[in-house]
């Protein structure tokens, strides 16, 4: 298979594996009281850092990743290299603004995503996970190569064009177009099977006009509607109607007994589409895993989509099949923040538009957070269908510069921005949902551990236990510091004999009393992180101990 070269490439290839674990410390003043607060998250910090992280609670548990990185243009899209990688060539990279002039910018560009895309491999869901990257041509061929060598040919789902909402002015033409670039972890998963699509066009004018039938499938989950027999359905509070055809609405263990077909009728073609979003009616629009696009083309016709879930991901995304997909993004801030605030941020129509091929529950994921689009992708989403998604965010503290619209607002960093739109929004929308804050903070590796930089013991136990099984801890209340108990896997038990104080950190050791006394109620094969062991190799097959050295052995695996 042809590889990419690029400078610096032996250096970042494995460049995730050496970067330390940090922390993620809680700011209590920054997060906000809620549902799902626990679970919706900002990180303000590096996203290579942050991403390593997550792995002890995420790795092989994100469903869905969207990220928009830098797409590397020149002038008005430039960035700053700021990796501490161990080699001489990049140490001179670091924080220099990499511009249209400099001849290695496509190699930094590189060389900054290897990493990161390795750490959001490993936190992808093994078997259902898929990772959506908008780009646009200036990186677009590299980013196919470098996905190809690291993840494998057989991970390629697809490239996306989409209409762009805006464009970037270069001296020889008008670039209109992005795309997205799509892989999926499983080489066997089918996220998107056959398209299945029913199309449809009704005349629009001044009096009252008819849409063509839409038919709902039998086994169609409904939320919001008791078990029952209906007879009709229609919007209330006002004077538009919908017809049922033919059965009637059977819906028994929430879900529909029989298919129903609708027609409806309207008197205002501007209400339609506001209709069928704003959960006007429970039976349309409330149907888990379906989604009715209904939307105006021209002036003559009204065409509708019934899009079903193994619907095909599309390989040009226009306005004809998402709608508003050409709507600014910085209009949506506008209506947040009463002005223009960012450049180029991404519309929520697109991110919702990938959201809406996954499970309603999921976790999406997004490392270049910018101005928080997908955070309100997914509260606008929950709010118009029920569902119960929730999200990821990290965002680097980049600070704003002079000549950038958020500058005159008052905000001194990108990430301010985020964290406010999230806010916002859910005082906007009224709705009862929160998030934690939470910032980098001492990392653990042996250099800092020695140095006297110490986690708690429930930080440090969750990450000893995915050191020690390559996996996240499930159940965090198993973690018992009175007796050193970290948890168990596939029947062995996992301790540490730690303490947040570096003077006691000192003499702590595995000592025979201790080994006896632990050997008494678990017989069983027994993994201790500790920083010495007073016991002999025939006392420790003895009391089926395996010993760890910390901070020595850290990153040591079984």
């Amino acid at each position: 298979m042809p590889t990419i070269n690029f400078k610096g490439k032996g250096a970042v290839w494995n460049h995730h594996l050496s970067v330390p674990y940090q922390v993620l410390e809680k700011d209590n003043k920054l997060s906000i009281e809620g549902k799902n607060d626990n679970e919706n998250l900002i990180i303000e910090g590096d996203n290579l850092v942050a991403l390593k992280s997550l792995l002890p609670k995420y790795q092989g548990k994100i469903k869905c990743i969207y990220i928009d990185p830098p797409y590397n243009i020149g002038k008005n899209d430039s960035w700053v290299y700021s990796d501490n990688v161990n080699s001489p060539l990049i140490k001179s990279w670091i924080g220099k603004n990499v511009g249209i002039d400099d001849l290695t910018r496509h190699d930094k560009w590189l060389c900054m995503m290897t990493p990161r895309l390795k750490l959001l491999w490993e936190l992808l869901d093994d078997h259902e996970g898929v990772i959506f990257i908008s780009i646009n041509e200036a990186e677009i061929h590299h980013l196919k190569q470098l996905m190809d060598q690291s993840f494998g040919e057989d991970k390629f789902v697809a490239i996306t064009t989409i209409q762009s909402p805006s464009y970037v002015e270069t001296t020889d033409s008008i670039k209109m177009n992005e795309f997205i670039l799509i892989y999926k972890k499983s080489a066997t998963h089918n996220l998107f099977g056959e398209v299945k699509t029913t199309e449809g066009r009704g005349t629009v004018g001044n009096t009252a006009q008819t849409m063509p039938t839409i038919e709902f499938p039998a086994g169609l989950k409904v939320v919001g509607v008791k078990d029952g027999v209906y007879s009709s359905i229609r919007k209330i509070g006002g004077n538009e109607d919908i017809e049922l055809v033919g059965n009637k609405i059977t819906i028994q263990d929430g879900k529909l007994l029989k298919s129903i077909k609708l027609k409806a009728r309207w008197r205002n073609p501007g209400d339609l589409k506001k209709f069928f979003n704003n959960n006007c009616t429970p039976i349309v629009n409330k149907f888990k895993k379906k989604i009715v696009e209904v939307y105006l083309k021209g002036d003559r016709f009204m065409p509708y989509t019934v899009k079903e879930s193994g619907e095909k991901f599309p390989s040009l995304i226009t306005t004809a099949n998402v709608p508003n997909i050409n709507k600014k993004g910085s209009d949506e801030l506008r209506e947040l923040f009463g002005e223009k605030i960012f450049n180029y941020p991404k519309n929520t129509t697109l991110v919702k538009y990938i959201l809406s091929f996954f499970d309603d529950t999921i976790t999406v994921l997004d490392s270049f957070a910018g101005s928080g689009t997908t955070a309100q992708s997914v509260l606008d989403l929950n709010r118009e269908n029920g569902g119960n998604r929730k999200f990821i965010l990290i965002q680097l503290p980049e600070k704003i510069e002079k000549d950038t619209p958020a500058y005159k607002t008052g905000f001194g960093y990108i990430h301010e921005i985020t964290r406010e739109r999230v806010k916002r929004v859910i005082q906007h929308d009224k709705i009862d949902i929160g998030f934690s804050y939470f910032k980098l903070g001492a990392p653990i590796d042996a250099e800092s551990i020695l140095s006297g930089k110490l986690p708690t013991y429930k930080e440090f136990a969750k990450y000893v236990y995915y050191l020690a099984t390559g996996e996240t801890i499930d159940n965090e209340k198993s973690i018992d510091e009175s007796r050193y108990f970290v948890g168990k896997d596939r029947g062995e038990s996992i301790y540490l004999i730690y303490q947040k104080d570096k003077d006691k950190l000192k003499n702590m050791a595995v000592t025979l009393d201790w080994a006896e006394k632990i050997s008494k109620k678990d017989k069983g094969k027994k993994i201790v992180y500790a920083p010495a062991c007073f016991l002999d190799e025939e006392h420790l097959e003895k009391f089926n101990i395996q010993f760890v050295g910390v901070p020595y052995n850290l990153f040591e695996k079984k």
